[in-house]
């Protein structure tokens, strides 16, 4: 779980990255998405290297998937009784790791559909990404859906990355805190990098 999570981690701080280039005009944020098509050529065809990173994404999130729910049978066998006192034992990050699960794998589904398929986005343009990401934050379902997402995703990076040092062994007495606060800064950069494009069309600044 931790191997699948950090993989997906370098995923998304690279895809944060390709998308603050829309703040620099939809001439580069389309050279861009078409550069995503053709990287790897001439050795790679159209589109293959784009594919080879899908299905390792695809094979993360599914070892992900499949780990969580292992661990999650596994944590009830090992206390079939619940404790008798509800006191809270964890953070609210921790006790909301299951649902943000839920809510990125919804999220995942309507991403693909929206900017890639482009099925439910009724105002896409194909081969103009940067027209249908100002498309897509134009609607008011469209800024819910994305923004209650990446508040769940940063969530998710804050405790899933403190845990996945811990399961690998970065984790000590002495660097606990220290792996907090990167946990902390992490999930805030990456939560702010994400909202900043719904934000930026919302007010105007990207349109």
């Amino acid at each position: 779980m931790a191997v699948s999570g950090l993989m997906m981690l370098g995923y998304l701080a690279a895809h944060v990255l390709g998308n603050l280039k829309v703040f620099f005009g939809p001439q580069e944020f389309n050279e861009y998405g078409h550069w995503l098509r053709t990287m790897g050529a001439p050795v790679l065809h159209q589109e293959w290297a784009l594919w080879i990173v899908r299905i390792g994404l695809l094979a993360a999130v599914v070892a992900h998937g499949v780990a969580a729910y292992q661990l999650s049978r596994r944590d009830i066998r090992a206390r079939p009784v619940s404790y008798a006192h509800k006191r809270k034992r964890a953070s609210y990050a921790t006790r909301t790791m299951r649902w943000g699960g839920i809510i990125l794998a919804l999220f995942i589904v309507w991403h693909i559909l929206d900017l890639t398929t482009l099925t439910v986005n009724e105002n896409a343009q194909p081969g103009r990404p940067y027209e249908n990401v100002v498309a897509t934050f134009s609607t008011w379902y469209g800024n819910v859906i994305y923004l209650t997402a990446m508040l769940a995703l940063g969530l998710h990076i804050r405790h899933g990355f403190w845990s996945a040092a811990q399961t690998l062994g970065a984790g000590s007495a002495t660097r606990d805190r220290a792996l907090k606060a990167a946990a902390n800064g992490l999930a805030l950069v990456l939560t702010a990098g994400f909202v900043a494009v719904p934000v930026a069309v919302m007010t105007g600044v990207v349109s």
